[in-house]
This record gives structure tokens, C-alpha cells and sequence, in this order.
């Protein structure tokens, strides 16, 4: 993940408070749900210049912060 990947993310989850966001870190248990995950992927189309297709808007995209930040990289590998 890069270094401004858990700023971008601390706003959409709710009970991140100061720890810091690791790659593992269940963004459910975090409380992402699914209107601010929404609102999440927008940020994310936004700063990172992908555009997610719909059959990655799934449950394991938005698992962890880690298979999120993984996706992002796979866009951007084929946006290159």
C-alpha cells in the first residue's frame, strides 16, 4: 500500500480511531458499509485515475485493506 492509501481510507471507516491501517485490517470490522463503500470506490476512482469495472465491486475486493489496495494496483497495471 502506498503511504496515502490509509489517510484516503480512515474517512469511510468509522471506527478506525488511531491505529494505524494495515494490509490485513477488515474494513467490515472497520465500518465500511455498503454506502460508504460506495462513496469509497468514488474517492478511490478520483485519486488513483482507475475506473473499477462491476465485476470487481464484490465482497473480497473490499475485504481487507490490503485486497482492496491489491485491485487498485491490478487497474493501474492495465491502465500502464
Amino acid at each position: 500500500m502506498d503511504t496515502g492509501f490509509p489517510d484516503l481510507l480512515k474517512p469511510f471507516l468509522k471506527y478506525a480511531g488511531t491505529e494505524p491501517i494495515t494490509p490485513d485490517a477488515s474494513l467490515t470490522d472497520l465500518g465500511l458499509d455498503s454506502m460508504r463503500a460506495i462513496e469509497l470506490l468514488f474517492a478511490i476512482e478520483d485519486t488513483y485515475g482507475v475506473s473499477m469495472p462491476d465485476e470487481l465491486l464484490t465482497n473480497h475486493t473490499f475485504a481487507t485493506a490490503g485486497s482492496l489496495w491489491a485491485t487498485i494496483e491490478s487497474l493501474r497495471g492495465r491502465a500502464a
